[in-house]
């Protein structure tokens, strides 16, 4: 099973989170991210949003961000799951499942992991609004969040 998929389908959840601990008697804990198209950014309504990336350098970055979460934290199993293409307002557009024996660490990676996603992984987001489509510029609060795992922005482990 791929630990990281990207792809213009939707995903199931319930779906993904049981394949992820299939065969794994050693999970006591599952957590899971969902991130979707907020209908609001910034103050003005958001219709839809478009997510582009690079083949290939995308995955490897974010295998190679699973791979440090696998070595920084006590967890068993993590996958990501991130859409591309036009996405509506309310879609999913991202899903984070961590495994781990004890939900602390499974929290830890999750959080570690979409901090990495939001600055790190080569994503372009362009908000389609009343206004027009714009491209989305990264957060400095996002920065902020990456440093605590010592990972400066723009520096993939």
């Amino acid at each position: 099973m791929p630990r990281v998929c990207i792809q213009t389908q939707d995903f199931d959840v319930g779906a993904e989170t049981s394949s992820l601990r299939t065969g794994d008697g050693g999970v006591g804990a599952v957590v899971a991210f969902v991130g979707t198209v907020r209908e609001h950014s910034s103050g003005a309504a958001v219709s839809a949003m478009e997510l582009e990336h690079y083949p290939g350098m995308t995955e490897a970055a974010i295998e190679a961000m699973v791979d440090e979460a696998l070595s920084r934290f006590d967890i068993r199993a993590a996958k990501v799951i991130h859409r591309v293409g036009r996405l509506e307002a309310r879609d999913q557009i991202v899903l984070v499942l961590v495994t781990s024996a004890h939900r602390g660490q499974a929290f830890l990676a999750c959080e570690f992991l979409m901090d990495y996603l939001k600055t790190q992984a080569p994503f372009w987001k362009k908000e389609h609004t009343p206004d027009g489509a714009h491209w989305v510029d990264a957060r400095v609060a996002d920065d902020e969040a990456l440093k605590r795992w010592g990972i400066a922005a723009g520096n993939a482990v």
